[in-house]
């Protein structure tokens, strides 16, 4: 087993090329870069029009490769899931859009294994307070009242672990 290589980027979802960032580090080590590009494209593909971690680690000597995809932000995947350009310059005037609570929970899956929370309850709490800084209601409501809701006991039965 030879050397490893390990090359972190922010690519967009789905269009990776061999251009920068990625053809100019993995040119030198000697693998076949479209190879790897086309891989990432094809685990990245969901998270189109959106910026995506990646790692790509390579062994020198065999030249094999593995590639790690990370998640989007917490915005980008609310954003992406409104269907909007960007969230709200002015949060507490302006509204960008509603979220249902289902989307919500859907995001906190996505980024679960990325928050400090212990639970799907307090995790969604956590997704929540990221909706108010973007300007985006839940179920119409302001997130910070959707969070009291869910103290409450009002969603529990979504949160069945």
């Amino acid at each position: 087993m030879g050397e490893k290589k390990t090359l972190d980027a922010l690519i967009d979802g789905g269009k990776a090329t061999g251009g920068p960032p990625l053809g100019p580090v993995l040119g030198p080590l000697g693998v076949n870069v479209l190879a790897i590009v086309n891989k990432i494209n094809e685990l990245t593909k969901d998270y189109a029009g959106m910026k995506v971690p990646v790692k790509i680690i390579v062994d020198t000597e065999t030249k094999q490769f593995e590639i790690t995809v990370g998640t989007p932000t917490t915005s980008a995947l609310i954003v992406k899931e409104l269907g909007v350009e960007k969230g709200s310059g002015n949060p507490l005037e302006e509204k960008i859009g509603d979220l249902k609570m289902d989307s919500v929970i859907k995001i906190t899956n996505m980024k679960r294994n990325q928050l400090l929370s212990g639970n799907l309850k307090s995790a969604v709490k956590e997704i929540l307070g990221c909706c108010t800084s973007l300007g985006v209601t839940v179920e119409g409501k302001e997130p910070k009242d959707v969070q009291k809701e869910i103290d409450n006991g009002d969603y529990d039965h979504l949160f069945k672990e």
